[in-house]
């Protein structure tokens, strides 16, 4: 059975997507406007998918979609005070913020801006933003740079200790509860796990020793498909703005959107080839006692214990870990691999859109024939002369 229409409809607009290349299609809805009540950004909808076959069967699916308003872009940073109360728009600055990686950002302002340490920058609704605390003057270029972690980032700054006398902190609960459990009042209040049940419950669940609060979140959150989701907003009634955590599902847009020059998105696909497929991994042990594992990459992308790539095509190298034993040498070991093996890593720019950490994408790029199909790790929001620029980067191990 073949495809012969599909049609995507959006509140009382519809319209057939026109077939590109491979299982890529495109097409063009536009959202109702309407009067932002409240200072998120954002509105939802539901978009709706259907399929049709020549065999004359119909499939239909449903998604909940992010609308954003035409007066989010660009984007425009609120300045707080010390004490996160509102002092006005952050406007004729450049701005570098990083989420994903580093975590941190970069603010260009005129040498006359009264900013003070302590102050929050941030976008309502979004989770550009962060803690300011690093200052640098230049009289000859008459501006003030600061730089600080993101919210994101402050979270890698504090460590998750195991209970004294005990080897793990273990965790028990449904997820975002534990999530409040872990955050506790580390950052006064500016931080807040808003009470949402995901529906999953951890059951002796230990945490990493001496793990950052980040990672320890992050690898709950990655084991149970879920994301985190960061929204900085100032409540009605409140007068300092709170950050809101909450673990979400991650949400798969890869049917529905491949990202490609027909949409003037800018992107480049790196396809890397060069990549090691086979693992010696050391352990403990001396000469011939040593712990010794070999990890072979498979044809599929998957990790096991015998060889697929023979002569030319192997590739080896060692991963020598002397104080491990045979089970957190090959857990480690294949973590390794992963880092080493093959992938294709895209990069994607866009204006007007604004995805998600974790939520996954496709990528097709019509030169070469490359399609893509992973979650996002990396953002990059660029503010300069009023208008937001942001950039995407998904690295997988195809």
């Amino acid at each position: 059975m073949a495809i012969i229409r599909i049609e995507a409809g959006l509140e009382k607009e519809s319209a057939n997507l026109e077939h590109m290349e491979g299982s890529a299609y495109k097409g063009h809805l536009t959202a109702k406007e309407e009067p932002i009540k409240t200072d998120a950004p954002v509105s939802h909808k539901t978009l709706t998918v259907r399929v049709q076959d020549d065999a004359g069967n119909t499939t239909e699916e449903r998604r909940d979609v992010e609308v954003h308003n035409d007066t989010v872009f660009p984007m425009l940073p609120t300045i707080t005070d010390r004490h996160r109360e509102d002092i006005g728009y952050a406007d004729g600055i450049r701005l570098d913020l990083e989420v994903g990686d580093t975590n941190d950002f970069e603010l260009n302002t005129d040498i006359r801006s009264e900013i003070d340490y302590g102050a929050i920058l941030y976008i309502p609704g979004t989770e550009y933003g962060g803690l300011l605390e690093d200052r640098e003057v230049s009289t000859k270029k008459q501006e003030i740079t600061w730089t600080g972690y993101t919210f994101r980032g402050l979270l890698t700054q504090k460590i998750v200790e195991p209970p004294r006398g005990e080897d793990y902190l273990v965790l028990n609960g449904e997820i975002n509860t534990v999530l409040k459990g872990l955050i506790g009042e580390q950052f006064g209040n500016l931080f807040t796990v808003e009470e949402a049940n995901t529906g999953i419950t951890l059951k002796n669940w230990k945490v990493d020793r001496y793990a950052t609060l980040y990672d320890a979140i992050m690898k709950i959150l990655e084991a149970h498909n879920l994301r985190l989701q960061i929204q900085a907003e100032k409540p009605e009634g409140n007068e300092y703005v709170t950050v809101h955590l909450k673990a979400v599902p991650v949400m798969d847009y890869s049917d529905y959107i491949t990202y490609s020059q027909d949409y003037n998105i800018d992107f480049t696909i790196r396809d890397y080839r060069r990549g090691i497929n086979h693992l010696i991994c050391a352990g403990k042990g001396q000469n011939e006692e040593r712990i010794v594992v070999h990890l072979y990459v498979q044809k599929d992308g998957s990790i096991g214990k015998s060889k697929y790539y023979q002569g030319l095509d192997e590739r080896t190298a060692l991963y020598d870990f002397s104080s491990a034993d045979l089970e957190k040498l090959e857990e480690d070991g294949v973590k390794r691999l992963k880092e080493l093996m093959n992938y294709k890593e895209v990069n994607v720019e866009v204006k007007d859109a604004d995805l998600e950490l974790g939520d996954i994408i496709g990528g097709y790029e019509q030169i070469t024939g490359t399609e893509v199909k992973k979650p996002i790790v990396r953002k990059i929001l660029k503010i300069e002369d009023g208008e937001a620029k942001i950039e995407y980067k998904v690295k997988g191990d195809d």
